[in-house]
């Protein structure tokens, strides 16, 4: 058992033998996972139990922003900036931040020394130079739903105007501005809605002899990176830090106001006060986070990866809320490296009633343009989807793109399909990497395979020969559904670094997840 499910049963029996049963729910961002043991061993001092849940930075915005308070605590997210942009109603109060990390660029060190980079300062113009060569590519999360790439992102558009210490509006109207931003961001080799997922994107990859050039990713999380990579006598990741200047993670812990008794608000300020304490800010420190100046000793600096976090870097002053929403909705419809998305959807019997209906309520979401754009997933005319009904063979393959119309003919097409037959998936996927193979050959998208299936295929082809020699990196996600059997899923997505989404409870969240990772 895990030592924060062993804390958690103990504060449970504490409770049951006289203590507190209070339940503290707190939603996090995915980067705060580091400091869990901290705030389980706070609550079970406190015969508290904290259920921590973890979400991508839209996610927790879009909570706050509906007409009724989510029926949680608190909110842990990496940045401000997205409550700014979301909690319309106000809803968290007593906002303070932990502890602040900046997002750099980590770049392989043989690749670092290739690019004349060790020692010396580094532009955005100089990244953008090595991406325009062919040279380095690199992972970088959705800045349309998770903290880092927004950062990233904004510090691209913030140099790409020639005003780094500050993002001016006029920029994000700016041609040579966008020319500049599309071009950096055509390095994306790899996106997800996690920054900690895309750390251990990197080092499953790079376990398996495939390191990739590079990640945006926030300071902290490049050295819990290095720190793996040092124990596997692997290559470090060199720490390039943008001279033009950079987006700080603040990290603010806050309180969601919806009527919770005094005790609850107490147990609140206790924690917060808890982890603002000297003690508490020297561990963090230790963990490579910033903290307020004064409060603790920085880590020591790591010179063989070019890892300070004392070292003072220009923060971008960011404008104000409404011009960053526009800001995200730019990069999804117009910047980001277009998508090629196949769709492999299970029509076999066992689908039939229920099944069917909640996949095709799942792909009105997705094909609904006014849904997805409020998610900021929407496609884009630029974008390639291919739906691949299946069952125990593989039926007729529809292709279209973002366009509106494009759209409305394929989810049509969804909608008239009916459940048939057994379940071959492994065919679909087939199917779908040699109806990709056209659009793989040009570079130019981000490529993905969504298998959605209610359970286990009866066929298993030789679909891992056939995956490797392509010689494309295509992940392949995986959606669950009823009663599924994860693990023919759960392989595929370990052969492609990719990742399964349950989606027996929401299956529609769960599309949407997969559509941050493309």
């Amino acid at each position: 058992m895990k030592p924060w499910l062993v804390l958690a049963a103990v504060a449970l029996l504490l409770g049951g033998c006289g203590g507190s049963q209070r339940t503290f729910h707190i939603v996090a961002g995915s980067e705060e996972q580091t400091f869990e043991p901290i705030v389980r061993e706070f609550c079970a001092s406190q015969r508290v139990t904290c259920v921590i849940d973890y979400k991508g930075s839209l996610d927790i915005g879009l909570m706050l922003e509906g007409s009724d308070a989510p029926d949680i605590d608190a909110v842990w997210p990496a940045s401000s900036l997205w409550l700014e942009i979301y909690d319309a109603h106000r809803r968290v109060k007593d906002l303070k931040s932990i502890a602040s990390s900046p997002v750099i660029l980590g770049v392989r060190m043989a690749k670092a020394r290739e690019l004349g980079w060790i020692g010396k300062p580094v532009h955005m113009d100089d990244i953008l130079a090595a991406v325009s060569a062919g040279k380095l590519t690199f992972l970088m999360t959705s800045a349309t739903q998770s903290n880092s790439g927004a950062s990233a992102y904004l510090a691209m558009l913030a140099a790409s105007f020639g005003t780094p210490a500050q993002l001016d509006p006029r920029a994000l109207d700016d041609p040579n501005a966008r020319a500049k931003v599309k071009a950096l961001l055509k390095g994306v080799a790899r996106s997800s809605g996690s920054s900690g997922w895309l750390k251990d994107l990197y080092l499953s990859a790079a376990a398996d002899g495939h390191a990739y050039d590079g990640m945006w990713n926030y300071e902290a999380l490049l050295k819990e990176t290095n720190d793996v990579l040092r124990r596997r006598g692997g290559e470090l990741l060199y720490a390039v830090y943008p001279a033009d200047g950079t987006s700080y993670a603040d990290a603010p812990l806050g309180y969601v106001e919806h009527g919770q008794d005094k005790d609850t608000k107490a147990f609140f300020e206790a924690l917060q006060a808890y982890l603002l304490s000297a003690d508490v800010q020297a561990k963090i420190a230790g963990f490579g986070r910033r903290t307020a100046l004064g409060m603790a000793e920085p880590a020591p600096p790591e010179k063989d990866w070019n890892f300070d976090p004392s070292r003072v870097i220009p923060s971008i002053a960011l404008p104000e809320a409404k011009v960053i929403a526009r800001a995200l909705t730019l990069y999804q419809e117009v910047l980001r490296r277009p998508s090629l998305t196949a769709i492999c959807l299970d029509f076999s019997g066992s689908m039939e009633g229920d099944g069917v209906s909640q996949l095709k309520s799942a792909m009105q979401t997705l094909f609904d343009p006014a849904q997805t754009a409020h998610s900021l997933i929407q496609w884009t005319p630029n974008d390639r989807i291919l739906i691949i009904p299946f069952d125990g063979t593989v039926r007729e393959v529809d292709q279209g793109d973002g366009t509106i119309a494009s759209q409305a003919k394929l989810l049509a097409d969804v909608m008239n399909q009916q459940a048939n037959d057994g379940t071959d998936m492994y065919g679909c996927a087939a199917r779908a990497l040699a109806e990709m193979k056209p659009f793989l050959a040009t570079k130019q998208y981000l490529p993905a395979i969504v298998i959605m299936t209610d359970g286990r295929s009866d066929k298993h082809s030789g679909f891992e020969d056939a995956w490797r020699g392509e010689g494309h990196e295509v992940p392949i996600f995986g959606v669950t559904f009823g009663d599924a059997d994860k693990s023919q899923l759960e392989e595929l997505a370990t052969l492609t670094r990719a990742r399964v989404f349950d989606g027996r409870a929401d299956l529609t969240q769960a599309f949407r997840s997969v559509r941050g990772y493309n």
